[in-house]
């Protein structure tokens, strides 16, 4: 057993890291040997490179193709659409896809040939201005057949509310029997005169029949805080919001499992402090789920509540994920029992808590397994319904040991998460833009002209707000970053014996 923890690094040093380890990658690709075939193999796989054209790599190795002259078809009116390079990129930033796009004022479309059944549809934005193109006034929706994927949709302000240069964005969809040409259409907000659509990425990946949706063969997935089950029609659209592999590193498309899919870390996510055990050496047995649904790291690492008994009866080990007001989600959560003292029913038995509603009173992986090293996954309905003009709300998930009577062990385990979005009856996904940063100044009022001194006069006052604002963010800063610290829990009565854990320290995104 081997026990690992994740700290962060400073924004600086990341800045000089990333750029560097994506350069060795470039040149120094690791190899992958035939002996590892991935776990699936999807019957359809398009990389599109939108304004490029030729075959390009791009740091991970993947070949993406360029839309010029290309297989697929790009139906436009009068070919109104240009295409443009970013007159910059930041280092951090893969220039396949993302250094070129296909913009236009006016509707154009990608037509795929595919197979029928399941995909990801995955979209890849940089928002940058272009001449002629500002990025603030960026504003489409994407259409795939009868679904709404995104309506009046800014890449801009959905890059700035995260601190983000790029969006990408990931759904699924089914292709029925006949329908085997997949439209992708991009449709500028007639209500701006100078909108207009853009894109620089598409993949189109074929996934396993019933991976995330309800089998005909499955009696439904519990919907939480409701009598009846739910079911994820082939007929929904979904929007893949949160892929976090709980406890442990990034896992990046090409080491999932074939299907490309990226599983970021929990760490901005899980409000207290937590324990990260891990086991590198398990041996996993997949004998309750296909060994493609999620990669072999995922299962491998978790968070638990650790060795105090006492403290971990007095609080609920909690991730909170921000989502959009109005829609069913579904909720999957992945357990896998690494840690060789757990291997007995009522081992680790904990409550798990769903939008502050109970899910599970008694939740045991062994049960659920029917032993350790076997990866498991539980789906879950959530309805997060709309709350007055509040377009975002949280979605708790909260863990709670069971007391003494019922457990050996008071603690709980997680090893990842994964959160869609359903769509509504109108086949529609689209959520509202996110508002503006709080630290952008709005254009003064619009009004009759006035003496040359009073211009002179606004641009000094607006001046004077941005110094005083970029100040008063650099002040509170500071203080923030004194006061967040907080100090390592007190290891109190040790209830788990000589198992080790490694702590890390876990913050909460702010929304």
């Amino acid at each position: 057993m081997r026990n690992t923890s994740y700290k962060r690094l400073s924004p600086n040093v990341l800045s000089f890291i990333i750029p560097l380890y994506l350069l060795v990658l470039h040149f120094f690709p690791i190899p992958i040997t035939g002996d590892s075939p991935p776990l699936y193999n999807p019957t359809d796989i398009y990389t599109v490179d939108c304004g490029a054209s030729g075959n390009l790599k791009a740091w991970d190795n993947r070949i993406w193709i360029g839309d010029t002259n290309s297989r697929f078809s790009l139906i436009e009116k009068n070919k109104a659409s240009i295409i443009s390079k970013a007159a910059k990129t930041s280092p951090s930033v893969d220039p396949v896809p993302f250094a070129t796009a296909r913009l236009s004022r006016f509707q154009f479309a990608y037509i795929f040939p595919v197979t029928t059944g399941q995909k990801f549809i995955r979209l890849h934005f940089y928002p940058s201005s272009v001449a002629g193109f500002d990025r603030s006034k960026a504003f489409f929706s994407v259409k795939i057949g009868g679904y709404t994927l995104l309506n009046n949709f800014s890449a801009a302000l959905a890059a700035d509310a995260h601190g983000d240069e790029t969006v990408s964005k990931e759904f699924c969809v089914n292709v029925k029997q006949g329908d085997q040409m997949l439209n992708i259409t991009f449709t500028p907000t007639a209500s701006d005169p100078d909108a207009y659509a853009f894109i620089n990425g598409i993949e189109i990946v074929s996934m396993p029949d019933y991976l995330y949706y309800t089998s005909p063969q499955n009696g439904g997935i519990q919907f939480i805080g409701q009598k009846n089950v739910f079911w994820i029609e082939i007929e929904y659209a979904l929007e893949m919001v949160y892929r976090l592999n709980v406890g442990g590193r990034f896992v990046s498309p090409m080491e999932d499992t074939g299907m490309f899919r990226t599983w970021d870390e929990d760490d901005d996510y899980c409000v207290k402090l937590a324990f990260v055990p891990a086991n590198s050496s398990i041996d996993l047995k997949f004998t309750q789920q296909p060994e493609y649904t999620a990669p072999p790291d995922v299962y491998r690492t978790a968070r638990t509540m650790g060795n105090n008994k006492t403290e971990n009866m007095g609080y609920n080990l909690t991730w909170v994920l921000s989502v959009d007001s109005g829609f069913n989600y579904l909720l999957r959560l992945h357990f896998c029992e690494f840690q060789p003292e757990i291997t007995e029913q009522q081992d680790r038995e904990f409550t798990i808590f769903i939008a502050n509603q109970t899910a599970e009173n008694h939740a045991d992986v062994i049960t659920w397994s029917g032993g350790n090293g076997v990866p498991i996954y539980r789906d879950y309905a959530v309805m997060m319904p709309s709350q007055g003009s509040n377009k975002k709300q949280n979605l708790y998930i909260q863990l709670h040991p069971n007391p003494d009577w019922r457990t050996r062990y008071n603690d709980a385990i997680l090893n990842g998460i994964e959160l869609f979005k359903v769509s509504k009856f109108d086949n529609s996904l689209a959520g509202p833009n996110p508002d503006p940063p709080p630290n952008s100044v709005p254009p003064p009022p619009a009004q009759s002209t006035s003496p040359k001194d009073y211009g002179t006069q606004l641009v000094a006052i607006v001046s004077g707000m941005v110094a005083c604002i970029v100040a008063l963010s650099t002040l509170c800063l500071f203080i923030r970053r004194r006061g967040g610290r907080r100090r390592d829990a007190d290891p109190g009565a040790s209830w788990w014996g000589p198992f080790s854990y490694t702590s890390a320290q876990s913050t909460r995104a702010s929304y």
